[in-house]
């Protein structure tokens, strides 16, 4: 099969919307062409396979797929297509001083569509459109960020006219955004990274001032807990935002994503009406939680390694392995931190397939 196929097919899946289920025949069927796909066209990954001893030929159900790391796309191009296709490539955060992961995209298409499906879904899912605050770079000023090409597509698709972005290639500047929520004058969707809501809430503070933004004003934050200055937990912040914007907690939605992926995945809080940690897997993603020793199936409610099998991802590698630690809840799973040294793993193991190690 084409790649033009094997596109729109998995468009048409995600043009169902969230709620329409994937039948695991349609899923499975679609991920085994996909991976032989993938395994003909990109030589990176079709080197991880052979360190995992497995190719189509011997794979039978998507489960077995072998899933790269993330390390992995720090050491080598994960693409099936030329380089002289590529249209964008996203890149993880870290230093200028360290590797970060890429992921090439000769087409926007799928990622454009997978995130609007699940953001609209999630953040703003009335029929009425609402402006947009926005706590992050516009795409054009960060093109190698996921995060920044999410929001502004998000903002200008699902939003009503302009959006403000408070974070410019000028910097941050937490009184111009203080002042244009203090403005507004009906419900919005503010979002924005985790850290940027603290340094929101850390203005807001220094200035003896609360916010008590319109009824109907949701949330989203994303991109961890962890900063550079300080560390907090989800609770921690959630609360700062509802004590410094006067938004409730159930209107405070938490996405978890990663570079390397082409799907996001959300809290359903604002969709249930009441705060859940939960994170929900739109029907084109199949989210496992596995021993990150043995990679075998955890237990129901044991704590493991994500692996995620999104098929929003043709151009690259549909498998991918985290080094995030979940378990599986309710349908969805939740995240609960870093696997002690998985990375580093990760990216060992990588090298070592990527560089012939596997042989």
């Amino acid at each position: 099969m084409s790649r033009d196929a094997l596109d729109r097919r998995v468009l048409a899946v995600i043009g169902r919307g969230v709620d329409a289920p994937l039948d695991e025949a349609e899923l499975d069927a679609l991920a085994l062409e996909l991976f032989a796909w993938q395994h003909e066209h990109c030589e990176a990954y079709r080197r991880l396979c052979a360190a995992s001893g497995r190719s189509p030929d011997s794979v039978g159900h998507w489960t077995e797929i072998p899933a790269a790391p993330t390390g992995a796309f720090k050491e080598a191009r994960l693409a099936a297509f030329p380089e002289s296709a590529t249209v964008r490539v996203f890149r993880t955060s870290g230093s200028t001083a360290g590797k970060r992961g890429e992921l090439h995209l000769d087409t926007l298409e799928l990622y454009t569509a997978s995130l609007l499906a699940t953001f609209g879904a999630h953040i703003v899912p009335e029929a009425r459109p609402l402006p947009f605050v926005v706590l992050a770079p516009p795409a054009s000023q960060a093109p190698d960020s996921s995060l920044s090409y999410m929001y502004d597509v998000a903002a200008r698709h699902l939003g009503r006219g302009e959006p403000v972005f408070c974070v410019t290639r000028d910097g941050w500047d937490p009184a111009a955004a203080i002042e244009q929520l203090r403005g507004l004058e009906g419900p919005a969707a503010v979002v924005g990274t985790a850290f940027a809501f603290v340094h929101l809430i850390d203005a807001l503070g220094a200035a003896g001032e609360q916010l008590r933004l319109p009824a109907g004003t949701r949330v989203m934050e994303t991109g961890g807990f962890k900063g550079r200055s300080r560390e907090l937990t989800r609770d921690a912040l959630h609360a700062g935002i509802e004590s410094a914007l006067g938004v409730a907690r159930e209107r405070i939605v938490n996405q978890y994503g990663m570079c390397e992926l082409g799907s996001q995945f959300y809290e359903d809080s604002l969709r249930r009406g009441r705060a859940s940690e939960v994170k929900r897997v739109p029907p084109w993603v199949r989210t496992r939680v596995v021993d990150p020793a043995t990679l075998r199936e955890a237990a129901s409610g044991e704590v493991g390694m994500l692996v995620h099998l999104d098929l929003a991802n043709t151009g690259s590698v549909l498998a991918v392995q985290t080094s995030d630690a979940g378990r599986a809840v309710d349908g969805g799973f939740e995240v609960l931190g870093r696997l002690p040294g998985a990375e580093a793993r990760g990216c060992s193991l990588a090298a070592d397939a990527l560089l012939g190690g596997a042989a």
